[in-house]
């Protein structure tokens, strides 16, 4: 499903009432290719229809944040009932009768159930509801994802307004699905954001460079589009880089797209592939260094060979770029990187010896 088909089905879902489909929905996708900008976009959604919106990221102590942060400061803005006075006695003075408050020992503590139980009830009198959004789920704390998704759960079998879309990597998330508590989700819309076809890189750039009085011919545009790859984080960049290259020029040049196209990967290495390598360990990066030897997909024999180490001890490496979305298999028995320019990006750094055997 492309993105525009996911905003307007989210769109429908929230006018379709409790429990509609879309109102959960599951995102999944690469590094760089618009989880973020498309969790914004369907939060701005639900905000032009009179939502409240929660964005949060799934580290550790989400719970804590949604009990003690963000719903608190919900109902104290929303919940017109929020201050509840209870009087123990009256003292008659020269001004008049004063009240005295004491705080009740016996009220229940605030749960996350309770307090979206308390939003949703002030929010249906407007007819208006509450989204959650949570990125990054393949980082996050699975006993804490359980007891929101649960709470979530409970909330739509009491025809609550409410609604929840969550974000992450896909093979982690792909492991999340067979989780027994977590099975909503396999329910959930879900949508893997893929690379961008050719056409519509190609409108995405050209459009905003059209709209602001400035022209870009069809050579130069095939260049920009070559170098992004298919890849959204790249469409902006090079687009960027391009625009930039001669502010004064009315028409974006082939030495201008030429120039984005050779700046972009140095770029995206800094901005995304050296945050991706951190915390690698030294034989996750000696592996990353033996497949960039390769122009094209690598086998992981190959790969063994070139540190220096049997097979077997090689693919459990292997297995662990692959989950952290580094690396992807291509046929049996190869693998290839997952992001655009890491190889390139590796070739240009060193990233660790082969391990000792």
């Amino acid at each position: 499903m492309g993105r525009n088909a996911l905003i307007e089905d989210f769109d429908d879902g929230l006018d379709a009432g409790p429990g509609a489909f879309g109102r959960a929905t599951l995102i999944t996708g690469q590094r760089g290719t618009g989880k973020t900008v498309l969790l914004n976009a369907l939060e701005d959604c639900a905000k032009a229809r009179g939502w409240l919106t929660i964005a949060e990221t799934a580290t550790t102590g989400l719970i804590a944040r949604l009990v003690d942060d963000h719903l608190p400061r919900l109902l104290a803005e929303h919940d017109p009932h929020g201050f509840d006075r209870r009087i123990t006695g009256l003292t008659a003075g020269p001004v008049g009768i004063t009240t005295t408050v004491v705080p009740d020992e016996h009220r229940p503590r605030p749960t996350l159930r309770s307090q979206i139980a308390r939003l949703t009830d002030v929010l249906a009198v407007h007819e208006t509801g509450l989204l959650i959004t949570v990125d990054e789920v393949h980082a996050g704390d699975r006993a804490e994802l359980r007891e929101l998704f649960t709470v979530y759960q409970h909330a739509v079998r009491e025809e609550r307004d409410i609604g929840i879309v969550v974000a992450g990597l896909p093979v982690a998330v792909s492991e999340m699905l067979s989780d027994q508590v977590l099975t909503f989700l396999r329910r959930a819309q879900q949508v893997d954001l893929a690379a961008v076809a050719n056409a519509d890189v190609a409108a995405a750039l050209r459009e905003p460079i059209e709209a602001a009085g400035r022209t870009i011919a069809d050579e130069a545009l095939g260049i920009a589009v070559s170098a992004v790859r298919g890849y959204p984080f790249l469409i902006q960049l090079v687009g960027d880089l391009a625009w930039r290259a001669n502010r004064d020029a009315t028409d974006v040049s082939v030495d201008d797209a030429e120039h984005a196209a050779r700046s972009a990967p140095r770029r995206m290495g800094a901005m995304v592939h050296a945050p991706a390598l951190q915390g690698l360990s030294q034989v996750d990066r000696a592996y990353l260094g033996a497949m960039a030897v390769d122009d094209g997909p690598s086998r992981s024999s190959t790969v063994a060979e070139r540190m220096g180490v049997a097979p077997g001890y090689g693919s459990m490496y292997r297995q662990r770029l692959i989950d952290a979305e580094l690396i992807r298999p291509t046929a049996h028995g190869y693998v290839d990187f997952a992001m655009p320019y890491l190889r390139e990006y590796l070739r240009e750094h060193a990233v660790g010896d082969a391990p000792e055997r």
